[in-house]
């Protein structure tokens, strides 16, 4: 998925906290999908004060939204650099289509994880006999240093480990929980997976203590016994055993965790870099190949989808500077 702002802020993330914070809850701001009379997705990562969770760097929440006789989602191709995107839907279809020839339907239950690596260009849309519901979450992993420039690659997981216990199921997409190991590639220690809670129940699950962890609330539940909203994310910390998802009705979350991410990163529009020049250097590419269609230049040409490719928006009049993960470090 594109980050569809005509004037993306300069996202600054990066750098580890030096002591275990408190929980704390974030609030996402909406962002409308490619125009102006698209969805609206619920951004909540990055947030104002907290930018990451472990190697999350992105979250978008967006639906359930109605798209009888509309187009649904429609995002023409552009480009990534840096990181990893991982779709997920809780309801409907969406068809990835990418420059390395890759096409790919996901349903719900089913991962779509493109690595970008050095750079890769994508389009996402609904298909012309889509349901009527779209419902879904996407997120995007930064890469680490040494990674970064990894050849783009897609990877399709339809058969994810589904952990059942009394109180709910847990669907693991990336890293391993409950005893369940996604076979997704994951370049940094984290784990993403989505809970299903029974109605009236309460789920504990048990974690890593030198992860920090967070609650994306997928409905109206309760995390370690405190109320979060349906679009909300409940940052959780480090030095937890467990986390606690409960829901007087049938409740669903996400629930992302990683080792804190020690590098500071530079989050522009959608390239992860470090510097300026490095993300001012892919935009120039990016340029260059979608106006000369290069099918060997660094981001490729994606076949198939009817509409041009997004241009870049104009950088900022400031350089970009890589700073901490956390507005204010502690």
């Amino acid at each position: 998925m594109s980050n569809v702002e005509n004037q993306p802020d300069e996202l600054r993330c990066g750098g580890v906290a030096t002591r275990a914070p408190e929980p704390e809850l974030l609030q996402p701001r909406e962002v409308p999908l490619g125009g102006p009379r698209a969805m609206l997705v619920g951004r909540t990562l990055p947030n104002r004060d907290r930018r990451m969770v472990g190697a999350w760097c992105f979250t978008d929440f967006y639906g359930p939204a109605d798209i009888t006789g509309q187009d649904g989602m429609q995002v023409s191709p552009h480009p990534h650099t840096g990181l990893q995107t991982v779709s997920w839907l809780l309801d409907g279809q969406v068809l990835h289509r990418d420059s390395l020839g890759n096409v790919q339907l996901i349903e719900p239950g089913q991962l779509n994880l493109m690595t970008a690596g050095r750079g890769i260009s994508h389009s996402e849309e609904s298909p012309v006999d889509h349901s009527a519901i779209l419902h879904g979450v996407q997120l995007w992993v930064a890469l680490p240093a040494e990674q970064r420039g990894v050849d783009p690659h897609f990877e399709h997981h339809g058969d994810l480990p589904v952990i059942t216990t009394p109180e709910g199921t847990a669907t693991v997409l990336m890293g391993s929980l409950l005893g369940g190991t996604s076979p997704a590639k994951t370049y940094t220690p984290l784990v993403g997976a989505e809970l299903l809670i029974n109605p009236g129940q309460a789920m504990r699950v048990p974690v890593e203590a030198g992860f920090e962890h967070a609650v994306l609330a997928l409905s109206d539940i309760t995390v370690n016994g405190r109320e979060v909203a349906t679009g909300d994310m409940l940052y959780v910390g480090m030095g937890c055993d467990d986390v606690t998802i409960g829901s007087s009705g049938e409740g669903r979350a996400m629930l992302l965790g990683g080792e804190p991410f020690e590098e500071e990163i530079v989050m522009w529009w959608n390239f992860v870099g470090r510097t300026h020049d490095e993300v001012a250097g892919a935009r120039a590419e990016w340029e260059r190949g979608r106006e000369e269609a290069d099918e060997q230049g660094r981001f490729g040409v994606v076949h198939g989808y009817h509409s041009p490719a997004l241009p870049a928006p104009a950088l900022p009049n400031a350089a970009l500077r890589a700073r901490g993960r956390t507005r204010n470090p502690s």
